[in-house]
């Protein structure tokens, strides 16, 4: 069901550091790193090395810890046809749609998503990997 959770924090570099201290039993470590709109985002991952926890800098300046953030929450989807459907259905409740459904080649070349806003501004994904020994995480 759930493929992935992003969080906004600080520092992400200082909450991958604590993350991967704190949950070192775990087996937690850096899977990725990458900027993204001038900050720095970073993929957790367990044992099984794919990134399902997300750290990226909160938006607009300096942190508050009182301030809203938005929460990000990515569905795994089947195929590419249930990312399109999942569109398709989004678009049908009337909320904002983020991104249409495409290939987004900055993740891994065969990550397959949807983006949009659930009734309370959350970022919510729907999302297909197809994975080749080329595009593995």
């Amino acid at each position: 069901m759930l493929d992935h959770i992003s969080i906004q924090v600080a520092d992400p570099a200082k909450s991958a550091e604590f993350y991967t201290a704190a949950l070192n039993a775990l087996g937690v470590r850096e899977a990725m790193r990458h900027e993204r709109d001038g900050g720095l985002v970073i993929g957790l991952c367990g044992p099984d090395g794919f990134p399902h926890f997300w750290l990226g800098p909160v938006g607009g300046g300096e942190c508050d810890v009182h301030s809203e953030r938005e929460v990000h929450i990515a569905f795994s989807a089947a195929d590419r046809q249930t990312v399109n459907d999942a569109h398709r259905a989004a678009v049908a409740t009337g909320t904002e749609i983020l991104h249409g459904p495409r290939v987004w080649p900055e993740y891994h070349p065969g990550y397959y998503a949807v983006f949009f806003r659930d009734l309370d501004g959350n970022n919510v994904e729907v999302v297909h990997h197809t994975f080749s020994a080329q595009t593995a995480p």
